[in-house]
């Protein structure tokens, strides 16, 4: 899981932390507290779901689904006691806006030692939009290997799929117009965790959701 236009494609997309900060009228949607209170119930979800999360592997779609991945995995590892295997699937080939974007530099696909083969695969992304994002990772992963199950979890969904995608996890479903923006501050690429919602054209998203 990495808007879903290639996560963000679009005027209203607001992805990436590449983005410009937002004006003075941008309002924060989810604090720091609030995004850790929403991590936990989805690594508790998935837990749930995944009876164990015995033969799980978490994969973020970077940017910032990967840290996601990453924190989701020491969740669920304080409280089943086993580590979860996690990486991160890069997208930037398989996105179906190539050749109508400038030339993007390839990020990082880091799939755990033991693959994806009959595993159950979540894919981490920070916001879902379009679906566009999601589309392409499952086109990666296919390339990858056979997992036995693909399952979506996601930080805030916003809502105006373009494709019929569902996410299976969601920290926060938020109503938006297709002219607003979504962005979501990590500490580990911002040095800061928020959720921030502005108007279009205040910040520019790096990819299609």
């Amino acid at each position: 899981m990495p808007h879903a236009q290639p996560a963000g494609s679009g005027p209203g997309s607001g992805k990436d932390a590449t983005a410009r900060p937002f004006p003075g009228d941008s309002k924060i949607v989810l604090e720091q507290a609030e995004i850790a209170r929403a991590l936990t119930r989805i690594g508790h979800e998935i837990i749930e779901r995944t009876r164990g999360a015995q033969q799980l592997v978490l994969l973020g779609i970077p940017t910032r689904g990967v840290p996601l991945a990453a924190r989701l995995a020491a969740g669920i590892q304080q409280v089943e006691g086993h580590p979860v295997p996690h990486g991160s699937l890069d997208i930037t080939m398989y996105r179906d806006d190539l050749r109508m974007r400038p030339a993007r530099a390839l990020g990082r696909t880091q799939v755990p030692p033991d693959g994806i083969d009959g595993q159950i695969v979540v894919l981490v992304d920070d916001v879902l939009y379009s679906g566009r994002t999601v589309r392409a990772a499952l086109d990666a992963l296919n390339d990858l290997g056979r997992p036995r199950a693909v399952q979506l979890a996601v930080l805030v969904d916003r809502g105006h799929r373009e494709l019929p995608i569902r996410p299976d996890y969601v920290g926060k479903n938020l109503p938006t117009a297709h002219h607003e923006v979504v962005r979501v501050l990590l500490t580990e690429e911002d040095s800061e965790d928020a959720v921030l919602l502005g108007a279009a054209g205040a910040a520019t998203s790096g990819r299609p959701q």
